[in-house]
């Protein structure tokens, strides 16, 4: 497969499409322009690490392998990139040979928020089917193992552009029906973007009802979420479903994460939560921006959710370029790789509370920073009748609380 060279990158956002710019692959360094046109309509992309001007702009090489923050956050990664790895790799194509550009050529127009590139690697033909839920959890789990698939292609196309750790895919969910389809743009009447969710061999076998419950808790603590539910299978498990916040009524919006618009390697951050106020501040430019980040710091250290790494917050922009806090999502009972919350709290990551998250309030002049937290404690403490509620094991729900336990202040 010859490398590609030249990638047209297009903005596809709440139905009308426009050209952004181009990336350019020339002696193994990237670049970038911003097309004349795109710059006249006043919709900067990336504010805080790309330049919204007609210069051409290369990245560092790190942290995302000489990519803008802004298209890597396009590319799969965990099990996306797995995906296409193994898919790629059954055609006879040597994967050490891939670049950036090939890469968001696979993508083409399925990735996440409303980016597009072109030229657009064929893809395979999607017939909207998808194999029963139990089934795709079987294959999911042998692909985890390092086995082959019999359906690789048909798990490429439901979750080839997806990030994350966990095996998940790209549905269309009828609510009224209970119906599910696939097509990434064109889904028919009645039906909304969801994504569902898989586990894989290293979690708890009630991680779908897990998430579920902490879905309930978060929208009690006063943090916004899509709607979120449980799939059932036809041997009775069940996975863990949340409506798209990218997709609106079928039209895209322009979503960045934390990671990619600040350009933080989130698998060795040095984010935090501070960092992400401030941020978010820049983009919304209100004062309840940084209520929303201190509410959902809060929330991941009383609930012990320490895999809050910088791709586990995002960014929403619309077609009149007014940015705000994507809704909350992987909140879930979580250690990270070190058992330290990925992104600190006022530079504490082992065992941060009250104290840091009140210095984070301080800092950003929040007067009611005590109210934040203990509206959010008073949530969590309704851990053990929302886990009953969602059909978590006693078990479980008491070893969650003695965890829970130890970290209230």
């Amino acid at each position: 497969m010859p490398a590609i060279k030249k990638i047209t990158v297009s903005l596809l956002l709440e139905g009308d499409i426009a050209e952004v710019g181009e990336l350019v692959l020339s002696d193994s360094k990237i670049y970038f322009r911003y097309n004349a046109d795109f710059l006249k309509n006043g919709l900067n992309l990336s504010p805080i690490k790309l330049p919204f001007t007609n210069d051409i702009l290369s990245a560092d090489k790190e942290p995302f392998d000489g990519l803008f923050g802004l298209f890597n956050d396009s590319l799969p990664d965990g099990w996306g990139r797995l995906l296409l790895d193994r898919s790629l790799a059954s055609k006879g194509i040597d994967i050490a040979r891939i670049t950036p550009l090939d890469r968001l050529a696979f993508v083409g127009s399925t990735g996440m928020g409303a980016l597009t590139y072109k030229p657009e690697m064929e893809p395979a033909e999607d017939t909207g089917l998808i194999p029963e839920l139990d089934i795709l959890a079987y294959e999911m789990n042998q692909i985890l193992q390092g086995t082959s698939s019999d359906i690789i292609e048909e798990l490429f196309i439901l979750g080839g552009s997806s990030g994350g750790a966990r095996p998940k895919v790209f549905v269309g969910y009828n609510p009224h029906s209970n119906e599910l389809t696939h097509g990434f743009d064109h889904l028919p009447d009645g039906f909304e973007d969801w994504i569902i969710k898989f586990p894989s061999s290293s979690d708890n076998p009630e991680i779908a009802k897990i998430e579920f419950a902490y879905h309930k808790m978060a929208l009690q603590a006063g943090i916004r979420m899509s709607k979120c539910r449980l799939f059932e299978g036809k041997s009775g498990k069940v996975y863990f479903g949340t409506k798209r916040f990218d997709r609106d009524s079928g039209k895209r919006l322009h979503t960045h994460t934390a990671s990619g618009i600040m350009h933080d390697n989130f698998r060795m951050s040095t984010m935090d939560y501070g960092h992400l106020m401030d941020c978010a501040f820049r983009l919304e430019k209100h004062v309840n921006a940084y209520k929303k980040v201190l509410r959902l710091a809060a929330f991941n250290v009383y609930s012990h959710n320490r895999d809050d790494h910088s791709k586990n917050f995002s960014f929403l922009m619309n077609a009149k370029g007014e940015w705000q806090f994507a809704p909350a999502y992987d909140l879930t009972f979580s250690n990270s790789a070190y058992g330290f919350h990925s992104t600190m709290i006022a530079g504490e990551s082992r065992n941060p509370g009250r104290k840091e998250l009140l210095k984070l309030a301080d800092h950003f002049g929040l007067k009611k920073g005590n109210v934040i937290i203990e509206e959010v404690q008073d949530a969590i403490n309704h851990w053990p009748s929302i886990a009953k509620e969602c059909g978590i094991s006693k078990t479980n729900i008491q070893n969650i609380q003695n965890v829970l336990n130890k970290i209230m202040d």
